[in-house]
């Protein structure tokens, strides 16, 4: 099952977490976030085991709505969480 991003309220932030079937394809897909964040300068929290993190997408500084960056970094998320699935 695919779990969708949470828009929390308090503080307004989106979160998600991802499963993989393993530490290699986790890593895998660390790497990609990591590389991802660089081109967008979007650095989000993330916490993670042997098989999943946790990101979440904070609001920028004095924002007090998510925008349609931190949308689209979310988006690419997905895509490449899928890519590495397969």
């Amino acid at each position: 099952m695919v779990q969708e991003w949470r828009e929390c309220a308090r503080p307004m932030r989106l979160e998600k977490r991802y499963e993989f079937p393993d530490y290699r394809t986790l890593r895998d897909f660390l790497d990609l976030v990591a590389d991802l964040s660089e081109q967008q300068g979007l650095y989000p929290d993330m916490g993670f085991a042997k098989s999943y993190v946790n990101i979440t997408i904070h609001l920028n500084e004095g924002s007090q709505v998510i925008s349609e960056d931190q949308r689209c970094f979310a988006r690419q998320l997905d895509r490449l969480a899928g890519e590495l699935r397969g």
